[in-house]
């Protein structure tokens, strides 16, 4: 007869419960993961390619490209504004310090997933009255940003609106995987790095040319 102590049998079962609920928690962040890709994978032939040709060349054209967004956007856009300062454009990012004045022969890149975004609009505004460009890059095509911008590239993703009525559409979207502004932020972030290929090929750059205006100091 096997004799089994009651604590320690109570001691094994928290610890496989417990290793149950953390194999659980990590399948979490892999099916996140996993939905995100294929989210993001879905709408990628949606981007209209004549889009990305007038951003391109709209940025290209100007003297000084300005980028701003609020929020995991911003980051998002700071992200982008890092990559073309390596590719040597003359890039900066609305409310830094060293922020120089926007004039007529420059562009604003503007994101924004709602298209909404109070502080978006207001440097849009802006930009509009001294006769520069605006790109906007955002979900809805009807938003306030949308109809301000000479530019429109449309980014799907769920921004902070309702989940969708289409049971296809919110199986593409679970808010518990992807919360908020998630599928936009990130979507948006694969987009912009798309870009910053393109302009690779277009001005003709290499990493090793890239790495040279690679900051040193931190």
């Amino acid at each position: 007869m096997i004799e089994i102590d009651s604590q320690d049998s109570s001691q094994h079962i928290d610890m496989v419960e417990t290793g149950t609920a953390e194999e659980t928690l990590n399948g979490t962040v892999k099916t996140s993961m996993r939905t995100i890709i294929r989210y993001i994978d879905s709408f990628i032939d949606r981007i209209h390619d004549e889009d990305i040709d007038k951003m391109i060349d709209a940025m290209l054209s100007a003297e000084k490209i300005f980028i701003v967004g609020r929020g995991r956007s911003g980051l998002v856009g700071r992200a982008f504004a890092m990559r073309l300062m390596h590719l040597d454009l003359n890039v900066h990012v609305v409310g830094e310090t060293t922020t120089p004045s926007f004039a007529r022969n420059d562009v604003l890149i503007a994101i924004s997933g709602s298209g909404e975004t109070s502080g978006v609009l207001v440097s849009a505004e802006v930009v509009i009255k001294r006769g520069g460009k605006v790109i906007a890059i955002t979900s809805y095509p009807k938003s306030m940003l949308a109809r301000m911008a000479d530019v429109l590239v449309i980014v799907k993703g769920r921004s902070k609106e309702p989940m969708p009525k289409s049971y296809s559409e919110r199986e593409l979207m679970p808010k518990d995987l992807a919360p908020l502004g998630t599928l936009f932020e990130d979507t948006c972030m694969l987009f912009l790095d798309g870009v910053i290929a393109c302009l690779m090929k277009k001005l003709e750059k290499k990493e090793e040319d890239m790495q040279k205006k690679h900051s040193v100091l931190d």
